[in-house]
């Protein structure tokens, strides 16, 4: 679809609309997104507009109440198209597709099921009737549908030094240095930015301390005071311009990172701001199995700004109402929520926030779980499976392995493991975000982020169990996220924390002793609250047999005791918990001169 067609499009819309009042017309009616709706669109020579939107959007709600309750909007509709509507939360194969469009995202289809527009974020009326009749008129692929550049992968699973130095120029230049956190328009905490830029504090950079402070406590500025939780983000290149829902990404992801800066620099406020979180979920999104729910809407009434309502104490907003709560029990959302109250209960040792992370896990294997390992999105898919759901579930599990040394946890997460290799190996480089195409025109590609935290999740499980096929598996998804096609995409911190994990050892704890003995215990719990998201820690008890990947010979003691390893070292026996802490870091940190 041209230019000049869409212009000539527009005029002919103003003077039909002067010369002729539209219709009385129904409510659309839309279907949901299936090979039904693609055979009526070839059958009655139609388009398909997909409306891809997210039950907690301010600016779809807006779209609902306005753009799709306009008559001519609504007759055109169904006179030329197939409307589908899909909440994103519900296909992650779907919203990876369109990530960069959205929420909402339109993306008009031909009857043949080609893409013709791609368009982002809300439309007003006046812009979807002309967008609507231009496609009528020219149904030709716009200028929004551009091939996808062939990305050439290699054979490295590292990044090369003059790319690894092109992603840090980037790292650090897209960072804001007066108001905090990366990226100058929205603003949020990116926690993989942040937890690089704590893992490069870790070898006394100063910069990267103080850059990734601001951008924590920044963030306190998107912290319901109220009723906890985090808002998705502000607009305005400011703190200030808060879009309200309320969603587990953003919770799990705060929540992870707060706890890790809590134990990183033992400050109140961090520890305070994981607590508001987790508070929220344990209010807002917790169902009574112990499940974890998927968002709370920005509005409480649909299309109507709620900054007003986000001022009022905890009576006042419940007088009014809750925001719509989006009770779907989704496999990767839980996993991301399960691995993140994990974290917090290694930061505190408080025994409330493993309860509440087990039983999420509980209720998740029993309830979503697939055969070989794997975990279904829903109850039931229509799609599916998805990489993200057994990914989050194996980290999850993983976490939960760390955090306890319970043995089954480790099982699961080697479970969940084997079925990625088996189901999501794209045949280049990386894994896909689901096994099946999302219609008939398209198969689902790998999808960075994903990829990113299968990198770092493969190879410490590599590490735990001392099975080369995770590590294989960990350098597929490097060598994806290494082809400088990929690599070099903002933000750049994700993949430099995956590479920096994948070419160095762990910090690597572990405890002797029997796990029934108070003094071991005292021990464990020193060592899961030592500060680092890459942490390799265990606990051999002599009567379970031994450890998975026995590659260190540890002595059995008369008493209990903590080693601490790294890449050629072991220390001696640590008996006392409260110096574990101190013997790590002079093994691990550069130490201050005296």
């Amino acid at each position: 679809m041209t230019k000049s067609s869409i212009a000539t499009s527009i005029l002919l819309v103003a003077s039909l609309s002067a010369a002729t009042p539209p219709k009385k017309v129904g409510a659309i009616a839309w279907q949901p997104w299936s090979d039904a709706a693609f055979e009526q669109a070839k059958r009655e020579k139609k388009f398909i507009l997909l409306d891809l939107e997210a039950v907690w959007c301010h600016w779809c709600h807006v779209m609902d109440e306005t753009t799709y309750k306009t008559p001519e909007v609504i007759a055109l509709i169904q006179s030329k198209y197939i409307p589908v509507r899909v909440d994103q939360d519900s296909r992650p194969d779907l919203s990876n597709r369109y990530e960069d469009y959205g929420w909402p995202a339109t993306v008009v289809f031909g009857s043949d099921g080609k893409e013709l527009v791609k368009r982002q974020g809300y439309i007003e009326p006046r812009q979807m009737t002309a967008m609507l009749k231009a496609i009528i008129a020219d149904p030709t692929p716009g200028p929004s549908i551009r091939p996808e550049p062939e990305v050439k992968f290699g054979d490295n699973s590292l990044l090369p030094d003059d790319l690894r130095k092109d992603l840090e120029e980037r790292y650090f230049g897209q960072y804001d240095s007066k108001r905090g956190s990366w990226g100058f328009d929205q603003k949020f905490l990116d926690w993989n930015s942040t937890e690089y830029a704590m893992a490069r504090a870790r070898t006394g950079d100063k910069k990267s301390e103080g850059m990734a402070r601001q951008s924590l406590n920044a963030q306190f500025n998107l912290i319901d005071p109220v009723w906890g939780g985090v808002y998705q983000y502000s607009t305005d290149g400011d703190w200030n311009h808060p879009h309200f829902e309320k969603i587990m990404s953003m919770q799990a992801g705060n929540l992870r990172i707060y706890s890790l800066a809590y134990e990183e620099w033992n400050d109140p406020a961090y520890l305070k701001a994981a607590k508001d979180v987790q508070r929220f979920l344990k209010t807002f999104l917790t169902s009574p199995e112990g499940a974890f729910y998927t968002s709370q809407d920005a509005d409480l009434i649909e299309g109507k700004h709620s900054a007003e309502f986000f001022k009022l104490s905890d009576d006042a907003r419940r007088k009014q109402g809750i925001p719509r709560i989006d009770k779907h029990i989704y496999s990767r959302e839980n996993g991301w929520a399960i691995e993140a109250v994990t974290m917090l209960y290694a930061a505190t040792g408080d025994p409330q926030y493993l309860d509440e992370a087990v039983a999420a896990a509980k209720y998740i294997l029993a309830n979503r779980a697939m055969d070989g390992g794997g975990f279904r999105h829903d109850t039931k898919d229509l799609a599916g499976p998805y990489l993200a759901d057994t990914l989050a579930m194996g980290r999850a599990f993983l976490a939960l392995y760390e955090a306890t040394g319970d043995r089954s946890w480790l099982g699961h997460a080697e479970g969940s493991a084997k079925f990625i290799a088996a189901n999501f190996a794209d045949a280049k480089a990386g894994f896909m975000t689901a096994k099946t195409p999302a219609d008939r025109t398209y198969m689902p590609k790998p999808e960075r982020d994903e990829n990113m935290l299968l990198a770092r999740f493969a190879n410490l499980l590599s590490r735990y169990t001392g099975n080369t096929a995770y590590h294989d598996m960990g350098e597929r998804a490097m060598r994806y996220l290494v082809a400088p096609g990929i690599a070099k995409f903002m933000p750049t911190g994700g993949t430099l924390l995956a590479n920096l994990e994948f070419s160095t050892d762990p910090i690597h704890i572990t405890i002797v002793g029997h796990k029934d003995d108070p003094a071991a215990q005292a021990l464990f719990h020193a060592g899961n609250a030592y500060p680092s998201g890459y942490l390799r820690l265990e606990w051999w008890d002599t009567r379970e047999g031994r450890l998975p990947n026995p590659d260190v010979q540890y002595p059995e003691l008369k008493n209990p005791a903590a080693f601490i390893c790294t890449g050629n070292t072991c220390s001696s026996p640590i008996y006392k918990a409260e110096t574990v802490r101190a013997r790590a870091d002079r093994l691990t940190r550069p130490q201050k001169e005296e």
